[in-house]
C-alpha cells in the first residue's frame, strides 16, 4: 500500500510539473503574440510627425504626399522610399505585410492623405487607385489663365481658383507684401494675389480638390523648386523677394531663348539703376489681356503704350508693383543672377530661333520695324 501511495504521488508531481510547463508555454506564447500584435499594430500605424520630400515622394503644406510607383519597382524599394518620406514606420513591416498579403502593387502615380496606416496604403496600391487629375500649367501663365486652366480640368471653377489665390489668409500665409499700388480705381483693375508664386508644372490631384489646395499646392511647389534649384532667396525679406519675382515675371514673358534670360534681366536692371523707364511690352500685354480683359495683341501700338494703369512700364518708371506671369525655373535665375552687360535695349531678331538683339543706344534699337510681345 505504501508503494502505490509513493507511485501515485509521484504521478501527481509528474502531472502538475507537465501542466505547469504547458500553462508555462501557453503563457509565454500568448504574451509573445500579445507583444507580436502589438508591435504590428504600432508599426502599421501612420507616423505622428507630418511625411517629407524623398526620391519619387513629393509633399504639401496640406499633410499629403504624391508618390511615384516605377515600372518594375520592387515592394521592398517602394516601402524604402516611403520609410524615407516618413509615410510609414518601418521598410521592414511594409516588407512583411507584402509577403502576407502577397499582391501586387501597381505602378502609377498616387496621392496619399495622412495620416494612413501601412495596410491602407499597401491596399490603395495594390487596388491601383490612381484618382488623380493630371493639370499642367504652362511657364508664363496668369493666375486668370491659369484658373481657367484648372476649371477646364473639372477640378474646381475658376472663379474659386481667383478668389483663394487673392485670399488675404493665404497672402498672409506665404508672406506676400500688400502693394497699396494695386488699389486702382479702374474696373477690373488687378489685386494684390499669389501672381508669380504659382509655379508652372504638372500636377496631379484627386477630382474633386478644393481651389484652396490648388493654389496652396502650387504655392508649396514654386519655394521647393527654388530650393531645388539652389536660388538663394532665404536671406531675402518678403519685399525683396516680391522684387525678384516681379523681374522674372517680366523675364518670362520677354525672352524666347534661355541663354538670353540672364542677358534680358540684366538690361532691366542696368535701366533701374539710371532711373530709365523699363518699356517692357509684357507689362503692358499683361493690362490689355489680364485687367482689360481684351484678346491677345499681335502687337503693342503707341496708343497702347500710353494706357494710364501702374503695370504699364512705359507710362511709369520702376517695377510693375506686382508680378505679372508665373516665371519658370530660367526666368528665376535670370532674376537672381543676372548677366552684367552695358546693354539698355534688346529686340527681337529671330522669331524662329528665339534670338534677340542687344544694344547700348536708342538709335540702334530704332531699327526694329515693330514692338514685338511673346505669344
Amino acid at each position: 500500500m505504501k508503494h502505490k501511495a509513493k507511485t501515485e504521488t509521484k504521478t501527481k508531481k509528474k502531472f502538475s510539473s507537465v501542466a505547469a510547463l504547458i500553462i508555462s508555454l501557453f503563457l509565454a506564447l500568448l504574451i509573445a503574440g500579445t507583444g507580436c500584435l502589438a508591435t504590428a499594430i504600432f508599426l502599421n500605424a501612420a507616423p505622428s510627425a507630418p511625411p517629407r520630400d524623398a526620391d519619387g515622394v513629393n509633399t504639401d503644406s496640406i499633410g499629403g504626399a504624391v508618390v511615384e510607383v516605377r515600372r518594375g519597382e520592387s515592394a521592398a524599394s517602394v516601402g524604402a522610399r516611403l520609410a524615407s518620406a516618413g509615410i510609414i514606420k518601418s521598410a521592414l513591416f511594409w516588407q512583411v505585410l507584402c509577403r502576407i498579403q502577397n499582391e501586387f502593387i501597381k505602378a502609377g502615380v498616387y496621392r496619399i492623405e495622412m495620416p494612413l496606416p501601412a495596410s491602407s496604403i499597401y491596399a490603395l496600391l495594390v487596388r491601383g487607385e490612381q484618382i488623380f487629375i493630371s493639370v499642367t500649367i504652362p511657364e508664363g501663365s496668369t493666375i486668370k489663365k491659369t484658373a481657367a486652366i484648372w476649371e477646364e480640368a473639372g477640378v474646381c471653377s475658376a472663379n474659386d481658383f481667383i478668389d483663394a489665390a487673392r485670399s488675404a489668409a493665404l497672402l498672409d500665409l506665404y508672406k506676400i507684401p500688400v502693394n497699396l499700388r494695386l488699389n486702382s480705381p479702374q474696373k477690373g483693375a488687378a489685386v494684390n494675389s499669389l501672381e508669380g508664386y504659382l509655379f508652372p508644372d504638372t500636377y496631379f490631384v484627386p477630382p474633386v480638390y478644393p481651389a484652396e489646395k490648388a493654389v496652396m499646392f502650387m504655392a508649396d511647389t514654386f519655394f521647393k523648386k527654388l530650393k531645388e534649384a539652389e536660388i538663394d532667396y532665404a536671406a531675402l525679406t518678403p519685399e525683396e523677394l516680391y522684387r525678384k519675382i516681379t523681374l522674372a515675371s517680366m523675364v518670362e514673358r520677354e525672352y524666347r531663348d534661355a541663354d538670353e534670360a540672364p542677358l534680358i534681366a540684366g538690361v532691366f536692371l542696368n535701366r533701374l539703376d539710371i532711373g530709365m523707364r523699363l518699356e517692357s511690352c509684357a507689362t503692358v500685354e499683361y493690362i490689355i489681356t489680364e485687367i482689360q480683359g481684351r484678346p491677345h495683341p499681335r502687337r503693342i501700338w503707341d496708343s497702347d503704350t500710353k494706357i494710364e494703369n501702374p503695370y504699364n512700364t512705359y507710362y511709369n518708371a520702376g517695377l510693375p508693383p506686382g508680378p505679372i506671369c508665373s516665371p519658370g525655373i530660367p526666368a528665376l535665375k535670370a532674376a537672381f543672377y543676372p548677366r552684367s552687360s552695358p546693354f539698355l535695349f534688346f529686340r527681337l531678331v529671330d522669331t524662329r530661333a528665339g534670338k534677340h538683339y542687344f544694344s547700348r543706344t536708342f538709335d540702334d534699337h530704332i531699327k526694329a520695324a515693330a514692338l514685338l510681345v511673346k505669344g
